[in-house]
């Protein structure tokens, strides 16, 4: 078992239920192929909710936690869709795909700039300039109306699903 401080990471000022998640354009990558998508036209795809999960940069082990968990517990069959969001490349993403074959399709953000406009961006330890976000799950309507939320508050930190998926809708 690797051994790890766990950070308190602070106060955030992400979009809370009833306020509009920002909209962004970034490539959205799944198993096939990559492509620029807004968000917007994203969950106006759908009359239900659109999940967003925001993670760390896919080589890490807590992303790996994270989409292994929802994979288990077939979030990609219970929700109308489940869409990722990471600081990763999107080479770094159809890797991550690959190796795990899992059934969700992510937005890449290398610069970390759609997690600063969620107010979830945190820096890394030592490494003077480069963020990432924190885990977070924000379930959207057709209009970005967020109609849940959960962020993390320390590193690393992961929400109770049980209870998550009850708050989401998913339950």
């Amino acid at each position: 078992m690797p051994e790890f401080d766990v950070v308190e990471l602070g106060p955030t000022d992400h979009p809370e239920p009833g306020a509009e998640a920002p909209d962004f354009t970034r490539p959205l990558v799944s198993d096939e192929f990559w492509e620029d998508r807004t968000l917007s036209e994203l969950v106006g795809e759908t009359d239900g909710t659109t999940v967003l999960v925001f993670t760390p940069m896919t080589g890490s082990f807590v992303a790996k936690y994270v989409w292994d968990e929802l994979a288990d517990r077939d979030w990609d069959e219970r929700a109308d869709r489940v869409v990722g969001i990471t600081a990763s490349t999107p080479y770094g993403v159809k890797r991550f795909l690959e190796d795990n074959d899992y059934p969700f399709r992510f937005f890449t953000d290398p610069g970390n700039d759609v997690a600063e406009s969620y107010g979830i961006a945190h820096d890394l330890d030592g490494m003077t300039g480069v963020s990432e976000p924190r885990v977070a799950f924000f379930a959207l309507d057709a209009d970005r109306t967020v109609e849940g939320a959960w962020v993390a508050t320390d590193w690393p930190d992961f929400p109770d699903y049980d209870d998550l998926e009850s708050e989401l809708g998913l339950a």
